[in-house]
């Protein structure tokens, strides 16, 4: 049923981790269903399909780069790296990928308005990227923020902020107008069991296991958070089973059974959720429902 005659919306992907194909299938969905937007906000795992639409990419071309890239050779694991800068891995080769992939573009140059959101663990608030607040500011930088999952990816620094993942945030710091202008929002956010895949801990170095046991416990523990009665309206929750978001492994079969659970999902439940959100605006004659 096309929602092309429906008020538009900003659409939010928020967090993920390595589960990201399921937000490609998400916007899949947004596409078949003709719903429209020119801003769209991405977080951990969302900004990197977020970042790959807003420059031009369709959905075709984004799920090809998923399911032939191998998110194995971002993980590192050097101990040196997490003692001196917060994380097993600079996150450094990450970065040069995804500016390859974008053409090195910044946000003042994309076509559709960004918004990428990452967490200043120095004040615990969020730091936006979008084209007002860093117009000159490379995308695949703010992805590369955005995506610093904590443990695995240093923390890295960026005027007087201290930059690690924003999936890591409260609600409150993405339901907002982000479009200015009072269009609704709708977030889409991931949500999993924990990961039943077994980790080997008698090795000769188990601190290695026990260490992803750790951000393996703590990622899936956020992707679970209530979602408060304010925001439930604005708020589709994908259940992508027992995958992690920190899952590097993620074979073919993997990424495409997330890829359906994220179109599906969305293909079922935006057509109510969107004419739902379109009614309550109705009834309170204007008033941004994002703020309620």
């Amino acid at each position: 049923m096309p929602l092309s005659d429906a008020k538009s919306i900003v659409p939010i992907f928020a967090g993920g981790g390595t589960r990201l194909p399921a937000h490609i299938g998400i916007l899949a969905a947004l596409s078949e269903l003709d719903v429209q937007f020119s801003h769209i906000v991405g977080v951990s795992g969302g900004s990197i399909v977020s970042a790959l639409y807003a420059s031009g990419m369709n959905v075709e071309q984004i799920k090809s780069i998923a399911m032939n890239t191998d998110f194995e050779k971002f993980k590192g694991f050097s101990l040196l790296s997490l003692l001196r800068h917060g994380g097993l891995s600079s996150g450094d080769k990450f970065e040069a990928w995804i500016d390859k992939l974008l053409n090195g573009v910044t946000f003042s140059q994309l076509p559709i308005q960004l918004h990428i959101v990452a967490t200043d663990v120095r004040s615990g608030s969020p730091v936006v990227f979008d084209a007002k607040t860093s117009p000159d500011e490379k995308v695949s930088r703010a992805v590369r923020f955005s995506m610093s999952i904590p443990l695995i990816f240093s923390f890295k620094p960026y005027k007087d902020y201290l930059m690690v993942d924003g999936s890591i945030l409260s609600e409150d710091a993405l339901h907002q107008d982000w479009a200015a202008n009072g269009t609704s929002v709708i977030c889409f956010r991931l949500r999993g069991d924990n990961d039943t895949k077994p980790l080997e801990t008698n090795g000769m170095f188990p601190i290695a296991a026990y260490i992803s046991l750790l951000i393996r416990t703590f990622m899936t523990t956020i992707s679970r958070e209530y979602v408060s009665d304010k925001f439930w309206h604005q708020t589709i929750v994908v259940e992508t089973g027992n995958t992690s978001p920190v899952d590097f492994h993620l074979n073919s079969q993997d990424k495409l059974r997330l890829y359906e659970i994220g179109y599906r999902t969305a293909l079922d439940i935006v057509p109510k959720k969107f004419l739902d959100v379109q009614s309550n605006v109705q009834i309170l004659d204007g008033q941004d429902f994002s703020l309620l």
